[in-house]
């Protein structure tokens, strides 16, 4: 019986050695397996700290680059609205020029009428004659209708037709 226990004991022994040796080895593999982790994560965390760095970086050059357009922006508005303000009285100075032009011809007009209405027809008529159409039938439609009709009486017949029918036009 002694002998039956004390093969027991060795064989127990033997094979609680045999699975401390496996323990063991378990234990090594799960210790190198745990370093190799330990470095993954490693190499993780200094990926995710780049990446938040150029997270950083980028949202502060976006918010450089929209104030920069902003303030471009605003340069644009500021001479859009001079052009506009120089564009309107520029228009306001056109429409007075014009005006003046027209009171100008007009009273030019009223002048050179008036000293064709002092003319006698014949010497009107024959002035009238020798003149661009066009500027003969403005001269004659600021007289009277009856210093008109005096002065195309004495006037060659075609020249004043031409002349009749641009009055007519007018």
């Amino acid at each position: 019986m002694r002998i039956f226990i004390v093969f027991m004991f060795t064989l127990t022994s033997l094979i609680a050695l045999q699975t401390s040796d496996k323990l063991f080895d378990c234990t090594e593999i799960f210790k190198e397996r745990k370093s190799e982790l330990l470095v993954e994560l490693e190499r993780i965390d200094e990926q995710k700290q780049a990446l938040t760095s150029l997270k950083i970086a980028t949202e502060e050059l976006l918010k450089k680059k929209e104030s920069m357009l902003v303030q471009k922006e605003e340069v644009v508005d500021r001479k859009l609205n001079e052009i506009t303000t120089k564009e309107d009285s520029i228009k306001k100075m056109l429409k007075r020029n014009e005006e003046d032009l027209k009171e100008t011809k007009s009273i030019k007009m009223d002048k050179i009428g008036q000293t064709f209405a002092k003319m006698k027809a014949g010497s009107a008529a024959s002035i009238l004659s020798d003149m661009d159409a066009q500027e003969a039938a403005s001269i004659l439609s600021s007289l009277k209708p009856k210093t008109v009709g005096k002065i195309l009486s004495k006037m060659d017949a075609k020249k004043a037709s031409v002349l009749t029918l641009i009055l007519v036009k007018e």
